[in-house]
């Protein structure tokens, strides 16, 4: 019983193991044109879902500007100007002002304490 078990034990690995040994994994060198391909168009598509946004569209139309205008525009873009604009998107201030808006009110709030309460 156990000379059979064996028996076919080893037959199925050796039916396995010449199945998988067909495939076989190819490995290379890529250049840095084909690695950065693949942020390139996570960042694009960053641009335009936010784009798509009711609030950006809001605004853009408040501005003038046609939301599908600016969808073209953004596909046309070249890969250094949609890479800026993402990074400008992702370090926004998301409250819509910032540490020196805050320095800047407290300084003209300090100021006019001074000049116009203090004397």
């Amino acid at each position: 019983m156990k000379l059979a078990f064996k028996k076919t034990t080893c037959r199925a690995l050796v039916v396995s193991l010449l199945a998988l040994s067909f495939q076989t994994a190819h490995a290379g060198l890529i250049g840095a044109d084909q690695a950065t391909a693949g942020s390139t168009s996570s960042e694009r598509m960053l641009v335009l879902g936010t784009l798509d946004r009711a609030d950006v569209m809001s605004q853009l139309q408040a501005a003038g500007v046609d939301p599908l205008a600016a969808r073209e525009r953004v596909q046309s873009m070249s890969d250094q100007e949609v890479h800026a604009l993402a990074q400008d998107i992702q370090s926004a201030p998301a409250g819509g002002i910032s540490t020196g808006a805050v320095v800047a009110i407290i300084v003209v709030a300090a100021l006019i304490w001074y000049y116009a309460i203090r004397k």
